[in-house]
């Protein structure tokens, strides 16, 4: 026999209970990516409007 106990990785339980935890996390908004990026385009768009309209 050897004398190294054998190393046990964690039971299929505490998997099955990260899963669960992580799919309760990530239900949080989900938008689509061309959404993000509209709103990214929106935003310099605005932002270089009001600096042609405000002028210091």
């Amino acid at each position: 026999m050897s004398s190294r106990k054998k190393r046990q990785g964690p039971s299929v339980a505490s998997y099955v209970g990260l899963v669960r935890f992580y799919e309760e996390i990530d239900e949080k908004i989900k938008l689509p990516p061309y959404i993000i990026l509209l709103l990214t385009y929106l935003t310099v768009v605005m932002v270089l409007i009001s600096r042609i309209l405000i002028k210091p």
